[in-house]
């Protein structure tokens, strides 16, 4: 099994270019109100047709109305959702597109409430795109339970092979990164998306 990696908060097509060409699989384009990486509609555009079918494209969303994930959608060329707020299982099933649900932490409850659902795992207590680590082992025992999960919260390309280490034999679905590898203004360090890329693979090989 090869782990996804996703490049998350894209905010310019370049940016997008430099995923694909390190050897990202996901890239999030970022529609929450309040986040310094959110999108206006010409600009995921922009990205999401610079790099069509070479990547995943998702749009990230967090308690937004139908309304909105509508104007969205119809707009831009996606291949996944992902939901980063109080969505509930309802609102996952009624979504044409494959969904990625974050949720805070190895919350098992989650999990229950989420069935088949890939599960987005990020801080157990600050919101997604802080930066901010936590103890990734705990995701293990809903791995070893066949719970597809993609590990986030303040991975970098330092420590992605020690997130991927303390999983032990197991290996999640894929690893989310945003500030890890970002410079100035939220642009993405082309370099420390090829570190990144780089690390996760080699964790890999010492499987």
């Amino acid at each position: 099994m090869t782990v996804r990696i996703k490049i998350c908060g894209i905010v310019h097509p370049d940016d997008a270019a430099a995923a694909v060409d390190a050897g990202a699989d996901l890239i999030g384009l970022n529609f929450v109100p309040g986040s310094p990486r959110r999108l206006s509609l010409d600009a995921a555009e922009q990205i999401a047709s610079r790099v069509a079918g070479q990547v995943e494209r998702v749009a990230v969303f967090q308690n937004a109305s139908w309304d909105e994930i509508e104007r969205v959608t119809r707009r831009v060329d996606l291949e996944r959702i992902q939901l980063h707020g109080d969505e509930t299982e309802q609102d996952v099933e009624m979504l044409d597109y494959p969904v990625i649900k974050a949720v805070r932490g190895a919350d098992r409850e989650a999990a229950e409430t989420y069935p088949g659902t890939l599960l987005l795992l990020d801080h157990p207590t600050r919101g997604g795109g802080q930066g901010q680590a936590w103890n990734w082992s705990d995701a293990s025992a809903l791995i070893a339970e066949g719970v597809d999960i993609i590990l986030a919260g303040g991975l970098t390309p330092d420590n992605v092979g020690q997130a991927l280490e303390e999983l032990g034999d197991l290996l999640p679905w894929g690893v989310d990164v945003a500030t890890g590898v970002e410079g100035e203004s939220y642009r993405k360090d082309p370099a420390r998306i090829l570190a990144f890329v780089a690390a996760v693979r080699s964790a890999e090989k010492a499987k």
